[in-house]
């Protein structure tokens, strides 16, 4: 099976170097105000992919963040929780 996952990762990375020496031509990237920029098709299509990895990373460590906050902010409240209640059935501590 590892075996074969590499032969599907090297026929994958064969199949977009084929890509990028297909689309290795100059493109202009055209901004506000006349300004343009020219380089090669897969310079953009790697930093805007880059660029969407980073968006998608910060979005996740927000969340990451916030989950992580809550779950200390629950531990504490389990902390300071008296001990002396003796569960017996788990839906009371859902309950309770």
């Amino acid at each position: 099976m590892r075996y074969l996952l590499r032969i599907i990762e090297l026929a994958l990375l064969l199949l977009l170097i084929a890509v990028t020496v297909q689309n290795s031509h100059s493109v202009d990237f055209k901004l506000f105000f006349g300004h343009m920029w020219s380089a090669p098709l897969i310079v953009f299509l790697l930093v805007f992919f880059a660029v969407g990895v980073a968006v998608g990373l910060l979005a996740t460590f927000s969340y990451y963040l916030r989950m992580r906050r809550e779950l200390s902010q629950l531990k504490k409240e389990l902390r300071n929780r008296p001990q002396s209640q003796t569960i017996v059935d788990p839906s009371d501590a859902i309950a309770g």
